[in-house]
């Protein structure tokens, strides 16, 4: 089959986009086509991929998505495609992969009913009620149990419409037997001795990922844990606002904000904690390569994937409503108790081997090539 699947972004060091192209390439092995319409593609072509970069403009963001979709749609009349797969909410989608969480539900729940009359929440809402609508024919694959209550409540979308998708996490991500080498060499490259404690943040979108809540706590802790503790963040965006923030806080020496890259696996393993406070994360599939990496996790309940660490006991999950205090808590309390981290670390590694934690974008091709067209 000729496939087409559709997101308006492509870099290699975003969740969504790894989703998109290991699901699409699973799809490929299987025979079919893929066709990919972006507006922007930041990275290596895949062989065998055709990528349409969409020639429109806009002055903002919503006009720009809504010429997308109608030149999307206007070439798809023209060479058809048997599916039509979107990573980004859109009409005429025949399958969507819930990557991002519920638009509207944000909208009634984080801003003021003024912002309801915003051509913004107009284009976005009705976008998302393309997908979710009950009149719609879309096939919804998600991957976290949570969000199908919380679109049902909005939109009445039916049951039978969702896919639930187990989590997909890359082999490399597991912990190898050389674990302890690989940690060894790691902390002495970056100048770590026994004592020091390294922070971990990974995700683009430090805002979104609540990176300023972790500064936050990181200052809050103890003054003489505060002096041998360091915080990495490895994400695609602007360090500049938080790298302000750190400075601020007196933490500037002992903060390293990184692009995107491909070793993040000797990061997990040679960190001691996961922090991802994050303020919305439809799912968050960090925190399960932590487990699988036995790096204990200290996260929000936000993340799609908390479920997950709770599950395993591999971690320390905040309940919603935030509170930043409860987060500088938990922060000093595992950073002091090596021997806590050390067994939420095994129970991550138990844990891998005995949950699928790892076939997503298989059980996802086999729902886009199951669905009817």
């Amino acid at each position: 089959m000729q496939l087409a699947f559709c997101l308006y972004k492509y870099f290699p060091f975003g969740g969504l986009q790894r989703d998109f192209l290991r699901i699409a390439r699973t799809c490929q092995a299987r025979g079919h086509a893929i066709r990919v319409y972006v507006l922007s593609w930041n990275g290596e072509v895949p062989a065998g991929f055709e990528v349409v970069q969409v020639p429109v403009r806009a002055l903002t963001n919503p006009r720009r998505y809504a010429k997308f979709s109608a030149w999307v749609a206007a070439d798809l009349a023209r060479r058809p495609a048997e599916r039509v797969i979107g990573f980004n909410k859109m009409p005429g989608l025949d399958v969507y992969f819930a990557a991002d969480p519920c638009f509207e539900d944000k909208a009634r729940s984080l801003r003021s009913p003024l912002y309801r009359l915003s051509g913004r929440y107009r284009h976005f809402s009705a976008w998302e009620r393309a997908v979710f609508g009950p009149a719609s024919r879309t096939r919804i694959l998600l991957i976290a149990p949570a969000q199908q209550e919380v679109f049902a409540r909005h939109y009445g979308t039916p049951a039978q419409r969702f896919c639930l998708l187990p989590p997909g996490i890359a082999a490399d991500r597991r912990a190898p037997p050389d674990a302890a080498q690989i940690r060894a060499a790691f902390r002495a490259e970056h100048g770590l001795g026994a004592e020091d404690r390294l922070l971990l943040q990974i995700g683009s979108g430090f805002k979104t990922k609540g990176l300023d809540r972790s500064l936050r706590a990181f200052a809050a802790l103890p003054a003489p844990l505060r002096e041998r503790t360091r915080l990495i963040a490895i994400g695609q965006d602007d360090p500049t606002p938080f790298k302000r923030l750190a400075a601020r806080l007196g933490l500037a020496r002992q903060v390293e904000i990184l692009a995107g890259r491909d070793d993040v696996p000797r990061f997990l393993l040679g960190a001691d904690l996961l922090i991802h406070p994050a303020y919305q994360e439809a799912g968050g599939i960090v925190l399960l390569e932590a487990v699988v990496a036995g790096l204990p996790v200290l996260a929000t309940a936000a993340c799609g994937f908390a479920p997950y660490v709770v599950e395993g006991d591999a971690g320390r999950i905040l309940p919603e409503p935030f509170e930043q205090a409860a987060l500088d808590r938990h922060l000093a309390a595992l950073l002091e108790d090596a021997a806590e981290r050390a067994r939420l670390g095994r129970n991550g590694l138990a844990y891998a081997e005995r949950a699928d934690l790892y076939s997503l974008h298989e059980r996802a091709a086999d729902a886009i090539l199951e669905t009817p067209p």
